[in-house]
């Protein structure tokens, strides 16, 4: 695209470490010559913020939407009450209040096309809630709000990518909330966006199991042979490279996830703990699925850090770039497939393994 990619960026709790990884993010004079940044928030809360990190050299500019934003500056739109009041490190009903706003705000310009993408500061999920806001996170929030059927959390870095079959769903419920079906949509939910997101030919995808030792061929469950391995084989029937189940722990510790475009984890903590330990700083959570871009820092609000300029910038960045890149990649593949010509079966990273040597092995 020939104009500037305009960026949302929606500011999270106030009392966190939001407003601090968006100023330090954005005080890069760089940022401003790849996209066009827009602040759902406030101005008030914004300086607040940048007086208690003793920043002097940031001056956003105050706009009413985000059609007035200009390139080669910050621009930045109040979506709250004047009067909100910033207690740094605490978790108070008003500062829900302002999270939800500028979600709202932030959402319905990503909707109506006036921003390109979002990025979402981290809100705290029991301050937010409210009748307007009855979800476990931002990823089943915008799943609602563009009434898409399943989306995928994809945790991404240069490292690997991880995807999780079952979000924030409670451990007591996974047996019965993971079925087949559910496996296989999140598998070409996955594959799709591996491609049109990612730019990633013939992606593979390694499908972990979901008991420890993946069943140990049904001595410690029956999860991997009765829904997981159906599903990695419907999977392949449809030309989706997947391949599992495999044990979770030694397949991150062995490094095998190296070889995989992507991983398909089963649940929350399976695959965001293995990937926090190793991407911690640098990883983004993608919202793969949803017919607009958002991503978001890896992290928490962190209010043991707010307002002690401690809080790193690198994940809300690098949330920034991705953003940026999946526009563009979205916008490649769109011109692309447009008149597409018939190719070859190719790997898209040029490794020479056969699928039988990616297969689990005991």
């Amino acid at each position: 695209m020939s104009e500037k990619i305009k960026i949302g960026i929606s500011h999270g709790d106030v009392n966190g470490i939001g407003y601090e990884v968006i100023i330090k993010t954005l005080m890069d004079s760089r940022m401003n010559e790849i996209c066009v940044p827009v602040i759902f928030g406030s101005p008030k809360v914004l300086a607040y913020h940048r007086k208690a990190l003793d920043i002097d050299n940031f001056s956003p500019t105050s706009i009413n939407s985000p059609d007035e934003a200009k390139g080669n500056r910050v621009n930045v739109i109040n979506c709250v009450d004047d009067n909100i009041r910033v207690e740094l490190g605490k978790s108070t009903d008003s500062a829900g209040i302002a999270s939800y706003g500028a979600l709202k705000a932030a959402t319905e310009a990503l909707e109506a096309g006036k921003i390109d993408a979002l990025v979402t500061a981290p809100v705290n999920k029991q301050n937010i809630q409210h009748s307007q806001f009855n979800y476990s996170g931002h990823t089943e929030y915008l799943q609602a709000y563009f009434r898409t059927e399943e989306v995928i959390m994809l945790m991404v870095s240069d490292l690997l990518k991880v995807g999780l079959v079952a979000g924030h769903v409670p451990i007591s419920q996974l047996s019965s909330f993971i079925t087949t079906d559910l496996v296989i949509e999140k598998l070409e939910i996955l594959s799709q966006s591996l491609l049109m997101d990612f730019g990633i030919r013939n992606p593979r995808i390694a499908v972990l199991g979901l008991n420890p030792h993946a069943g140990d061929n049904g001595l410690l469950g029956n999860e991997e042979h009765d829904v997981i391995i159906p599903a990695i084989e419907h999977a392949k029937r449809s030309n989706i490279s997947a391949f599992g189940p495999f044990p979770a722990d030694g397949f991150f510790g062995a490094g095998r996830f190296t070889r995989f475009d992507a991983v398909l984890a089963m649940y929350h903590d399976q695959g965001l703990a293995p990937f926090k330990a190793l991407s911690m700083e640098n990883g983004v959570n993608y919202t793969a699925g949803l017919p607009a871009v958002r991503t978001s820092p890896a992290h928490g609000t962190a209010f043991e850090l707010a307002g002690k300029n401690e809080a790193s910038a690198v994940s809300f960045r690098n949330a920034m770039y991705l953003a940026i890149d999946i526009v563009r990649n979205r916008g490649l593949y769109k011109d692309i497939t447009r008149n597409p010509l018939p190719v070859g079966k190719t790997n898209s990273v040029g490794r020479d393994e056969s699928p039988e040597d990616l297969e689990p092995t005991s």
